[in-house]
């Protein structure tokens, strides 16, 4: 019997998705999914809820996350899976990264303000209800506060980059981010390379410790995935995938297991996890 899929990029309300740990368990379910990790932005908070939901269906969980780091100026996602939740310096870690996020939040509603929309800032916390606040929140504040039509025109307005809103998120060194996630008994991934415009930067990240390219993603063509795939063959980088789901009101994003990735690259990825063993 072949094995089932898997879906290794997801989010809920813990940071810019919009549904509950339980919600993403029951949708992998009905998807049929063999196992699933949570990648919420900068924070671990719902792993132990998903991980749960997860073991009441009999779905395999992996614990992770989607940290915000920079490269040469690029801001850049990397995705910590297998990780301790645990983690002492990962938790202490993720909590400063929050307070970026949360930083740049007052900074864009400055700029909005000072563009002359009245947003305030409650109004993006109160909607947000997380610790890993972002742009997303406030869109949707923009939207629900009548000051946009909808979050695709928020972004190209106002928050997309070079737009009058927008605001430059401090990031920590991609150096600092993997070293943070190896501690922590992770692999380090880079998030969705087709969307990042530096694959010249990426033999560099792998000298410096990257385990793996997001080769299968929602916003990532066949000859895209297999472009990344090659490059990660040539480099020894693992290959991942998933769906980058926010929940179903979101709009362009896709729905948990949309993108069929096969439960073999979990197993090389166990392989490749520090002081263990193969069964």
């Amino acid at each position: 019997m072949a094995k089932p899929y898997i879906d290794l990029h997801l989010h809920t309300h813990f940071s810019d998705g919009v549904s509950t740990p339980e919600q993403v368990a029951e949708e992998a379910e009905r998807m049929d999914l063999g196992a699933i990790a949570l990648t919420d932005h900068d924070t671990l908070e719902g792993c132990p809820r998903l991980a749960k939901a997860c073991a009441a269906r009999d779905i395999e969980f992996i614990p992770g996350t989607e940290l915000s780091t920079d490269i040469e100026g690029h801001e850049m996602h990397l995705l910590g899976y297998f990780l301790d939740t645990g983690n002492e310096e990962l938790i202490r870690e993720t909590i400063r990264y929050q307070q970026n996020r949360t930083d740049r939040v007052h900074g864009l509603v400055d700029r909005l303000n000072s563009i002359g929309v009245p947003l305030v800032t409650k109004q993006v916390f109160t909607l947000a209800n997380c610790k890993a606040p972002g742009r997303p929140h406030v869109a949707r504040a923009l939207v629900k506060h009548g000051y946009c039509s909808t979050m695709d025109e928020a972004f190209a307005r106002y928050l997309r980059k070079n737009a009058p809103g927008w605001v430059p998120k401090k990031n920590a060194p991609f150096e600092e981010s993997i070293r943070l996630i190896h501690q922590a008994g992770g692999l380090a991934v880079m998030a969705h390379p087709g969307l990042n415009k530096i694959d010249h930067l990426i033999p560099r990240m792998a000298e410096a410790g990257l385990d793996g390219l997001e080769c299968w993603h929602s916003r990532h063509p066949k000859s895209t995935a297999k472009r990344y795939r090659e490059m990660a063959a040539r480099l020894g980088l693992l290959i991942t995938g998933g769906s980058d789901c926010h929940g179903p009101a979101r709009g362009r994003h896709p729905l948990i297991g949309t993108v069929r990735v096969p439960y073999d690259i979990l197993d090389e990825m166990k392989r490749r996890l520090p002081c263990t063993t193969a069964a």
